[in-house]
């Protein structure tokens, strides 16, 4: 048999910013691929609306409101999950913000909640779970970058260098991490319609200049990229390390 199991029944999954957006769409994705998911976000309304879909398709919710910045917050999610002997086998850093200032303009208090929110929390997070999955002999971790961490965009400089780390980050990882069975990747999305992107897109000149750079002239759907999530977190991807997956319909391979 070569045909590897996408499959993540019996497993549970991390997803942080998973009230709403592209952490929703994954967290339920991966309910949907056989998973339980603790989810985690700041807004508790947030997190129990994803909770009743995820509960929908037969998975197990776990909800934690908490500030991915704060990282007596972040031991505590794992702390608790500790407690009540439930193992993190996939963690998803997907939380994440900007803030679209010039350049001249990035005020110390601008670069800190950015850097905090996407970088650092996200380090935070696969320490504690890199700790874990050590000793339990292996896991997934997934990090969200973006296309701006590798190209340069009009996304503001700060955002861009947090994008541009992580992507790093998870090289440096997955060559420390790789010999206890964790795989660590990072997925870098182009434009999707979200809440976060509903503003821009809807400003039909901003949209055309998207589209002009999209070899596939559209942008993403959110199932776009659940599908290369549980990629990334199944068997499937076991011998797949320290890589970042452009899902951005062809935007980043061409010239300008």
């Amino acid at each position: 048999m070569y045909l590897p199991s996408f499959s993540l029944k019996g497993k549970t999954a991390l997803v942080t910013g998973a009230g709403r957006g592209i952490g929703q769409a994954i967290a339920i994705g991966y309910a949907e691929a056989g998973a339980d998911v603790v989810i985690v976000s700041r807004t508790q309304s947030d997190l129990e609306k994803t909770a009743q879909v995820i509960e929908s398709v037969g998975a197990r919710a776990y909800l934690f409101e908490a500030d991915v910045t704060n990282k007596d917050q972040v031991r505590g999610i794992f702390e608790t999950l500790d407690s009540e002997q439930l193992s993190v086998d996939i963690l998803v850093n997907n939380a994440g913000m900007n803030i679209r200032s010039k350049a001249l303009d990035v005020s110390d208090e601008e670069w800190d909640t950015i850097m905090h929110t996407n970088l650092r929390s996200a380090f935070w997070f696969s320490q504690q779970a890199g700790q874990r999955m050590k000793q339990s002999g292996g896991g997934k971790i997934i990090t969200i970058s973006s296309v701006a961490g590798h190209v340069a965009l009009r996304t503001g400089v700060v955002y861009a260098s947090t994008k541009a780390a992580i992507i790093q980050m998870t090289k440096n990882l997955a060559l420390e991490w790789g010999q206890y069975g964790i795989n660590v990747n990072s997925i870098g999305p182009w434009y999707f319609k979200t809440p976060l992107t509903e503003k821009l897109l809807a400003d039909k000149e901003y949209l055309q200049d998207i589209l002009d750079v999209t070899p596939q002239k559209r942008v993403g759907e959110l199932p776009d990229l659940v599908g290369p999530a549980v990629f990334l977190a199944s068997e499937a991807a076991d011998y797949v390390n320290g890589q970042t997956l452009f899902v951005d319909g062809g935007m980043t391979i061409q010239g300008f």
